[in-house]
């Protein structure tokens, strides 16, 4: 049988439903929605435009992967097409701000989509597990990079990524935990909000922004 998965999150809609039934489901949350205010979608394109943004945003704050993504797009279609990547030397790329590390993962990735060894759009519909593997195995995409783009570029309705620092803070917070919990603590706290973890991750996300009045929505 096909795997069939619940609506992706790209939709107001979708998110409104799942919150609702988000918050059913864990009355503890009902403080942290009102805190956090409204969710909205924060899609961007799947395929390798999706995934440049997510690498250039990998241990940098908001600011910082923002600014390096608008000098990235403007270096013609090298921030949107693998061919296009490729076919930039280096040189090409003098100014941006990307690290030597991330210039070679955005290489490997354009190369295993122009060789068609990378199918995104596959990967898209896959379950979390085997998108995360089929992602992972890429030198230079974590889990927190795959999860990223499953969550804001696929639309996956049941994501949440344990190795965000500003995630793990926010549940202490919201929750009141002793300390932040480290990430597989985090995860055993999440299961219990399956199966619409991306959407409580929205959730804790807009509440640590709010608290904090920073934006820390990874991108």
């Amino acid at each position: 049988m096909a795997f069939q998965r619940m609506p992706n999150i790209h939709h107001q809609e979708v998110i409104d439903q799942q919150l609702a039934q988000l918050l059913e489901q864990d009355r503890r949350l009902a403080p942290v929605s009102q805190a956090a205010g409204p969710l909205h979608p924060r899609m961007h394109p799947p395929g390798f435009e999706g995934l440049a943004r997510v690498i250039c945003g990998q241990q940098l704050s908001v600011a910082s992967a923002g600014a390096i993504w608008q000098r990235f797009s403007t270096r013609g279609d090298a921030a949107r097409d693998p061919g296009s990547y490729l076919a930039l030397c280096d040189a090409g790329l003098d100014g941006v701000g990307l690290s030597r590390s991330k210039v070679q993962t955005l290489r490997t990735v354009a190369r295993a989509l122009v060789d068609g060894q990378l199918d995104l759009a596959a990967i898209a519909g896959q379950p979390v597990a085997d998108a995360l593997a089929a992602l992972t195995r890429y030198k230079g995409i974590g889990p927190w990079t795959a999860e990223i783009y499953l969550m804001f570029c696929a639309g996956h309705p049941d994501v949440f990524p344990v190795g965000d620092l500003a995630l793990r803070k926010s549940v202490e917070m919201a929750l009141g935990l002793d300390e932040a919990a480290q990430p597989s603590a985090l995860a055993r706290i999440a299961s219990a909000w399956a199966p619409y973890r991306s959407v409580a991750a929205l959730l804790f996300w807009r509440y640590y922004g709010a608290v904090r009045n920073k934006e820390v929505m990874p991108v």
